[in-house]
């Protein structure tokens, strides 16, 4: 059975990490400053803890993300066939991993306030599935769905916060998407069993906005699965235990490409500069925009709930 485990605060106490049983954590003694700490140095307390030792509640207790700033922040993008294509792309034209990273200061913790900047007002939403860390790479390395096990340890919940008017017009995926706050993650690290890591296409990931179910997808979606993505990064740097990886979202983000064939062919057509000044203006009259005010609830879990990596819950709020 999969272990899952926090990262909170409590009034009075240094940031500490526990245990979930229920409605319950059990506090782990030890003193993990991050989050490849906990993975390299605190699993086998973590694993030890029973239900009996779970003497805080978890409603009072006040979340922190499970994922340190110190970690790398690594994404995929365009990784659903079905996000490709809302996007305006044939998938069969993008035969390559899209790759980029997010500012670790982008992360937050699973509940609170998401900050949308003064100068933006094309915010957007990505629910992805979080893949962690549990090993050191130093040197390329295959990894198959029968190893995955051995060089991932866990799951978490991550929504990747995107402005578009930022990210689209100036062809800048880290600058739109590492604002602060910018990174909810969490609320939970999942440590699956080998068996569990085999059913990661069973999780079903879901993000509502103001109760309105916008996103609701399948892992097994995806078109470049983490096995493949860990072993292409594996040949670019190194890996750390903690390192976190957002493996793209599917389809319903706010964001769509024109469906009318002659505007697409007029987009393409116009200068770069009055190309994007017509994308920013019919984009301001798109009502699935973030705004401040909003009420927004991302959760993953199997339909079973055998594997359930928790729920997040975000407003909006203006700088």
């Amino acid at each position: 059975m999969a272990l899952t485990v926090l990262r909170f605060n409590r009034a009075g106490a240094e940031p500490g990490w526990g245990v979930l049983f229920g409605d319950k954590v059990a506090p782990l003694s030890g003193r993990y400053a991050t989050t490849g700490d906990l993975i390299e140095q605190g699993l086998e307390e973590a694993r030890a803890l029973r239900p009996a030792d779970a003497v805080l509640k978890l409603d009072e207790l006040a979340l922190l993300p499970p994922v340190t700033a110190n970690q790398q922040f690594l994404c995929q993008g365009l990784n659903y066939r079905c996000h490709v294509r809302e996007s305006g792309m044939d998938p069969a034209k993008i035969p390559f991993n899209t790759l980029f990273t997010k500012a670790p200061s982008s992360l937050t913790a699973a509940r609170g306030d998401i900050v949308r900047p003064e100068h933006v007002s094309l915010l957007d939403y990505e629910v992805e599935l979080g893949v962690v860390l549990g090993r050191h790479i130093n040197g390329p390395v295959r990894v198959d769905e029968n190893n995955l096990h051995q060089y991932a340890v866990a799951l978490t919940v991550v929504n990747d916060i995107s402005a578009r008017d930022i990210q689209l017009p100036q062809a800048q995926f880290y600058k739109g998407k590492s604002y602060r706050s910018f990174g909810p993650v969490g609320p939970y690290l999942v440590f699956p069993t080998a068996e569990e890591w085999r059913k990661l296409g069973e999780l079903r990931l879901r993000l509502a906005v103001n109760g309105e179910v916008r996103q609701d997808g399948y892992c097994r979606e995806m078109i470049f699965k983490p096995a493949q993505t860990l072993t292409e990064l594996s040949g670019l740097h190194d890996l750390a235990p903690g390192d976190l990886l957002a493996t793209g979202t599917p389809a319903g983000c706010a964001a769509v490409a024109p469906k009318s064939k002659l505007v697409r062919w007029i987009f393409r057509v116009l200068p770069e500069q009055r190309k994007w000044a017509l994308f920013l203006s019919k984009q301001q009259s798109n009502p699935r925009y973030l705004k401040p005010g909003d009420q927004m609830v991302a959760s993953i879990r199997t339909d079973d709930g055998r594997i359930d990596l928790g729920e997040q819950r975000h407003r909006i709020v203006q700088a």
